[in-house]
């Protein structure tokens, strides 16, 4: 993931959960948002959700924030970590990290934040996932160009899967296949992880620095965000282009919710895009939400999605990036009108 203090997150929250056809291509999409929930300072990346636990991660700078989904209460410092890209909530009540500063993987307990294990990885760890075949974890090494493989049971590295380019989102089909954006190549890398070598490659066609990827299981179609104000929607088990589509620009996440058979992806010009599944997926919606609002997370209980943001300044004398203004982090809520 391109991580920048402009990393914003957007809280889809609603009251109950609604059925599917609620969301049919065919009707509105009632959804805005209704509230927010004020954090910490700095920039910020990945967010996740542990459903279970009914609490909300964000890879805070260096440190993890985690949001109590039901009070709101936030704790601002649950766990520490060095540039942190990921978080990613595992079995058994641990918890995994990303280091992009220290080429490490950290994993902690998640009642407490207590670190229990750190695991070497390649360069600039970013993006991590299960893959539910293998029961192995997988962290895309961003500026490695390698996917450190690591024993969840152990928390030891049995290997890497070389892949090269720079790696962002990547998503598991269970049945063995890894799927990984290759950012400055514009193109899906096909992994088999039994095997441990990419097997084939997929072109997005004009898809500048493709980012967030997810799937949907039902239909074999994956969605890629693109920086360039679209998606590419390809078929897995072959690559075939099913849709390009219109949405925001600089998105760095896709969002899939398997209940109302929608696509989500939130872009950093402070929309978000609302896509159909099917055989051939349809943007139906574009919210309005912030500027810099690119990341997020999915609750599968509630149906609700957070994401964080905040509002930015001009770089300081010598630095490139623009700064988080102070006092306002915060976390949008997006709801039912």
């Amino acid at each position: 993931m391109r991580v920048c203090h402009a990393l914003v997150g957007l809280l889809l929250a609603s009251p109950f959960y609604l059925p599917s056809a609620v969301f049919a291509a065919d009707m509105p999409v009632n959804l805005s948002v209704i509230r927010t929930i004020p954090g910490p300072d700095g920039g910020w990346d990945y967010a996740s959700i542990d459903v279970e636990a009914r609490r909300l991660y964000v890879a805070h700078g260096d440190a993890v924030t985690s949001v109590d989904l039901d009070s709101g209460k936030v704790n601002p410092q649950f766990a520490e970590g060095k540039h942190l890209h990921a978080v990613m909530p595992l079995a058994d009540g641990k918890l995994l990290t990303t280091n992009g500063a220290s080429d490490t993987a950290n994993v902690f307990e998640a009642a407490t934040g207590k670190l229990l294990a750190t695991v070497p990885t390649g360069k600039s760890p970013d993006a991590a996932i299960l893959d539910p075949s293998s029961g192995l974890i997988l962290v895309m090494d961003g500026h490695g160009g390698d996917i450190t493989l690591i024993d969840p049971k152990t928390f030891t590295s049995p290997g890497r899967i070389d892949v090269g380019g720079t790696l962002e989102f990547a998503v598991a089909d269970g049945h063995g296949k890894v799927y990984v954006n290759i950012e400055d190549k514009g193109e899906v890398a096909v992994v088999d992880v039994t095997a441990r070598k990419v097997v084939s490659h997929y072109a997005l066609p004009d898809c500048e620095e493709p980012s967030g990827l997810a799937l949907d299981p039902k239909t074999g179609i994956m969605v890629a965000a693109c920086a360039n104000n679209k998606a590419i929607a390809i078929k897995a088990k072959d690559g075939a282009i099913a849709a390009t589509l219109a949405i925001g620009g600089h998105p760095d996440a896709t969002i899939f919710d398997a209940k109302r058979q929608m696509f989500f992806i939130p872009c950093a010009e402070g929309n978000l895009a609302v896509i159909a599944a099917g055989e051939v997926p349809k943007v139906v919606a574009s919210l309005k939400t912030a500027p810099g609002a690119r990341t997020g997370a999915l609750d599968t209980k509630t149906g609700n999605l957070y994401l964080p943001t905040a509002d930015l300044q001009d770089p300081a004398p010598g630095e490139k990036r623009r700064a988080v203004v102070p006092g306002t982090f915060r976390i949008l809520v997006v709801g039912e009108k």
